[in-house]
């Protein structure tokens, strides 16, 4: 293993759980067991840091160290010890551009300048490189900086990347139906992102291109050291059967200073900023992109769609994500008449909330064509295409948190993209996919959110019907199983009064572990439902409205803090307030609890965690520990008993709990489902659904 390049490299608890391949539980554990631990060098009480090198020859001393434990465990922290966000990316892209093999590197963008230290890392991570495999090392660096700058870096989901470039593709092979001699004859393809980042967006444009050679990816991005990430990470994995892609990344103000103003590229893919008010509006007044005029300084985005129609070859095709105000707010309605009249706007999608940063955000899709006249045109002919997927989630199989189920609303979308222009033939348009004339949507408000004009019945009615009819009938199989078992039990209420202990006695013998929770900082928080790769945040408010999570953090975020309480499987947790009061085993963690919330971990061999939920969630206890306020009664979580028993007993009644505890789920399950059911066919029923008798 590499040796430290500074001794006061320092590392915290998460990062030595990683490092050593267990919770930061264990390494807590050590810290208290093992006198030996290293001391703390720095940081706080609650979130202690500890000396890299001491920590390595701890861990190699006790034999601790995970045998598939890598070099670049141990090199991530030095990196981080650099300290300055745009040095440590800088210097990750230095590992990437310099592992690139000759003719496969481009244009480099210029970064910050790197410090010898920093120079010393990039040659130690290019000597892993040689072992651990150069790409690996680069996307292993450039993951950890991501993972550590995401409240300050948003990037474009991979899914969501790769439909839109799937969608260009699909527009790219309508143009050769049309007999686009330039596509039919494999010219080189130009690729642009104005607004790339770390390269998302050209990445997956490289790796839908079947032959490499043939394709060249142009960015730019005002972040120096973005843009110099991106190129390396695109010329990096962008090799596709032999031939390398031309890539060319620069740095400057888009819409103040385009570097790519005398080039025009096939596609356009993109992810601008939006809602930024200092963007150029009065200086640029009278430039020549503004082919459907002058955005008001309010509507940003506006600027960046006709910045991309501007850099389109005729016929070429764009993919822009922008916020949903921009297709309905009153300022930009003579713009988004304008793109109509010329036929420049081809599709719009509404994403569902959680599809892409801001998480919370129903987020659209503009799919743009670039018009043979540049938008000269008069009549008000032709369809748009608006597709409606805000419906489009899934249900986690392990405890119902919700999901993005990427391959739905990818063939919803690739479906209605395919039957734009209204050529499906009546009956026969997907599922969430109208075709609306263009003459129906130049009225006042020039308003074309797709959930406006897409029918609800139409975007969800049948699929939607079909599967909740399949899931209540399989809810009230489960529920009658569970019916039959607990109408079974023989309960004797005169029973003497068996012993109990309380919460405290169990913490105090260490056979209950208790830990409050903490509600993060604000804006750590993200809404808009869980997604793929976060951990959900339940609070007291979200117990008070039905239990589900409507809040989540970044996993990576929630592994790397050391002030958040997060919940481990089988753990049970306390409402600590009595209008909410309630327990349960965590099946679903990790979850991080916030304020008023408390996990116990029990020890196995002494109590059995079904067993402790169902005793402490009986109403009578909640009572006897509460505080007895009139309006914010607390509940003391020290106070609550549990039944002393031996642990067969406890098997017994934590099975019985257990049992209870799944049929007051269905139940509510039932109950949910049943309403949509009745709103669905509801629906369907006052739109005149019913077939011709």
């Amino acid at each position: 293993m590499p040796d430290p390049a500074d001794s006061s490299v320092t590392v915290t608890l998460a990062e030595i759980a990683r490092i050593a391949g267990v919770t930061r539980a264990a390494v807590s554990n050590w810290r208290r067991r093992h006198p030996s631990f290293p001391a703390p060098t720095g940081g706080t009480d609650i979130s202690p840091l500890f000396a890299l090198d001491d920590v390595q020859g701890w861990l190699r001393a006790q034999g601790k160290l995970r045998e598939e434990a890598r070099d670049l465990d141990w090199l991530w922290p030095q990196f981080e010890a650099l300290g300055d966000r745009d040095v440590m990316g800088a210097a990750i892209a230095a590992v990437g551009t310099s592992s690139l093999s000759r003719g496969g590197s481009g244009r480099e963008a210029s970064a910050v300048p790197l410090s010898d230290t920093a120079r010393g890392l990039v040659r130690q991570a290019l000597e892993l490189a040689e072992s651990e495999g150069r790409a690996e090392t680069f996307r292993f660096l450039l993951d950890r900086w991501l993972r550590a700058h995401v409240r300050q870096i948003a990037t474009t989901p991979t899914p969501l990347a790769e439909l839109m470039a799937e969608i260009a593709e699909a527009e790219t092979g309508a143009r050769a139906e049309d007999g686009d001699s330039a596509v039919l004859a494999g010219a080189t393809r130009t690729v642009l992102d104005p607004a790339c980042g770390t390269g998302s967006l050209l990445l997956a444009a490289a790796q839908r291109e079947r032959h490499g050679s043939r394709l060249r990816l142009l960015g730019q991005d005002n972040d120096p050291v973005l843009a110099a990430l991106a190129a390396a990470r695109v010329a990096m994995v962008a090799t596709l059967d032999g031939g390398v892609p031309r890539v060319d990344v620069r740095v400057g103000d888009t819409l103040r200073e385009d570097r790519w103003a005398t080039e025009t590229a096939d596609v356009v893919l993109s992810n601008p900023p939006s809602n930024e008010r200092d963007w150029g509006h009065e200086e640029l007044a009278t430039d020549p992109r503004w082919t459907y005029g002058h955005p008001p300084r309010t509507e940003p985005e506006l600027a960046w769609v006709q910045h991309a129609l501007a850099h389109l070859v005729p016929g070429g095709t764009a993919v822009l994500l922008l916020p949903p105000g921009v297709a309905s707010r009153r300022a930009g309605r003579r713009i988004r008449a304008a793109l109509l009249r010329a036929g420049a706007l081809r599709a719009v999608v509404s994403l569902p909330p959680g599809a892409a940063p801001p998480h919370g955000v129903a987020l659209h899709l503009w799919v743009l064509r670039r018009p043979a006249d540049d938008g000269r045109t008069a009549p008000d002919v032709g369809m748009l295409t608006l597709i409606d997927t805000s419906r489009v989630r899934i249900e986690h199989s392990g405890g119902g948190k919700a999901g993005m189920d990427w391959a739905a609303l990818r063939e919803v979308v690739l479906a209605g993209i395919s039957s734009a222009g209204g050529a499906a033939k009546e009956g026969d348009t997907p599922i969430g996919t109208k075709s609306v004339p263009i003459i129906d949507l130049l009225d006042e408000q020039v308003d074309f959110t797709p959930a406006r004009h897409v029918p609800a019945a139409a975007a969800v009615a049948g699929l939607r019907l079909r599967r909740s009819w399949s899931r209540f009938g399989s809810l009230l199989h489960d529920l009658q199983d569970l019916t039959s078992v607990l109408a079974r039990l023989e309960l004797h209420f005169e029973r003497a009064a068996v012993q109990t202990t309380t919460i405290d006695e169990l913490v105090r013998a260490s056979a209950v572990l208790l830990r409050g929770g903490h509600t993060p900082a604000e804006g750590r928080i993200r809404g808009g439902g869980v997604v793929s790769g976060g951990v959900p945040v339940l609070t007291v408010q979200d117990v008070l409205q039905g239990g589900k999570s409507t809040g989540w953090m970044p996993v990576g975020e929630v592994f790397a803090s050391e002030d958040l309480t997060v919940t481990v499987p089988d753990e049970v947790v306390v409402v600590g307030v009595a209008r909410a009061f309630d327990a349960w085993v965590d099946t679903d963690a990790p979850t991080v609890l916030g304020s008023q919330l408390f996990a116990l971990r029990t020890d196995p061999s002494v109590l059995d965690p079904w067993f402790v939920a169902g005793c402490l969630r009986a109403p009578a206890n909640g009572r006897q520990a509460g505080s007895h306020a009139s309006t914010t009664s607390r509940i003391n979580v020290r106070r609550l008993h549990v039944l002393r028993l031996p642990l067969d007993e406890q098997r017994r009644y934590g099975d019985a709990f257990r049992r209870l505890a799944m049929f007051e789920r269905t139940l509510a399950e039932v109950r949910d489902l049943g309403g949509e059911l009745v709103g669905g066919l509801s629906d369907g029923l006052s739109a005149g659904g019913l077939p011709r008798g």
